[in-house]
């Protein structure tokens, strides 16, 4: 254990070292160096999330990295908005819809058909699903349906009173569903019926150095991700155009590299039958996504003065609710089966293709 702690505090140390050496802009050889640290640092990021949540235990595990994850996106797509001004009036909305669709569909769809392929059928709280998906759907219909819809400002956007209203919303609904997870329903929200023979359910000891020097390097390897990701971005680009595909796809992309850390915890825990785990993960990281991205965006914008559209189009709202209500049926009787995500990755798949296809 000693050794892996080590390694995952060398690589996102040296990708650090990589990134403000400012060797990575035009030599492709540093950009492949960088690309693979990136990789390593979601495995470092993975690594120490695991500890964390090990030592002070579920759900407050998935909770920390699910906020450290979504404040550091925060904070990549305030400091773009400030940059590219008006060029970026859509970029919060394009983010957040693409992180809740890989998030509804792509994590959900691969723990469910990987757990099932393991486990057969896995159990989870279906109350913990209808806490979360009650309070997803609330915050998706107040962010990026109903600004298309209002009639106080032409297109999709919200007047500034109508904007304050759904950032308070949002935070509001987040702050009891926190509350919730961690207090009044807690119970819920914790994996239950773990074989006391399976080492999966031993419980390793954390010391406090330990915790604290993972609870550092979980900000330092997500940090290090999004900004390898972001200073990647121009050359990811470039690829995608001159394979002609849309631009729009540079935003996925990114999505996903920003998302693979809780990814690839979820799809762990899926794997050792702890799907309450996964769901708690993906759940809370799509609220927090968007209760906590549109507030902050939503306050910057507010302060500058300037313009974002949040509203986003028919096609992509017949989408999305097609996400939502596949992942309410699939997760509405506590039991998983490859089908339900099987027909998830399908819906992931249907929103890549058609942004290629539009």
């Amino acid at each position: 254990m000693k050794r892996l702690l080590q390694w995952t505090i060398i690589i996102p140390a040296l990708s650090w070292i990589l990134f403000f050496s400012g060797l990575i802009e035009g030599s492709s050889i540093f950009q492949i160096a960088a690309s693979i640290l990136l990789i390593l640092s979601v495995m470092s990021a993975v690594h120490h999330s695991e500890i964390i949540a090990e030592r002070v235990g579920e759900p407050y595990g998935t909770i920390i990295l699910a906020i450290s994850i979504t404040v550091i996106e925060v904070s990549i797509i305030i400091s773009l908005m400030m940059s590219d001004g008006p060029e970026a009036v859509s970029l919060a909305r394009d983010t957040v819809y693409a992180a809740t669709m890989l998030i509804l569909n792509g994590i959900i769809g691969l723990c469910l058909l990987i757990g099932g392929l393991k486990h057969y059928e896995q159990n989870f709280s279906a109350s913990s699903v209808t806490i979360g998906l009650v309070s997803l759907i609330s915050i998706i219909v107040f962010t990026l349906v109903f600004p298309t819809f209002t009639e106080s400002v032409s297109g999709s956007y919200y007047s500034e009173p109508q904007l304050v209203f759904a950032s308070i919303a949002c935070i509001v609904i987040y702050s009891s569903f926190l509350f919730a997870q961690t207090t009044r329903y807690r119970q819920y929200f914790l994996t239950e019926g773990e074989d006391e023979n399976d080492d999966t359910a031993k419980r390793i000891t954390i010391d406090t150095k330990t915790f604290y020097t993972s609870l550092v390097f979980l900000i330092v390897s997500l940090g290090i991700v999004v900004l390898l990701a972001k200073t990647l971005s121009p050359t990811i680009e470039s690829i995608i155009v001159s394979y002609r595909l849309p631009k729009s796809l540079v935003g996925v992309i990114i999505a996903i590299i920003i998302l693979l850390p809780e990814a690839v915890a979820a799809i762990i825990a899926a794997r050792k039958n702890r799907l309450q785990t996964s769901i708690n993960l993906a759940l809370g990281s799509a609220l927090a996504s968007i209760g906590l991205t549109i507030p902050s965006v939503a306050a910057v914008c507010i302060i500058m003065d300037m313009p974002i559209i949040l509203g986003l189009d028919i096609k992509s709202i017949v989408l999305l609710a097609l996400s939502v209500f596949t992942v309410m049926l699939s997760l509405s009787k506590g039991k998983s089966n490859i089908v339900y995500g099987v027909v998830l990755l399908v819906n992931l798949f249907a929103f890549i293709f058609l942004m290629i296809y539009p």
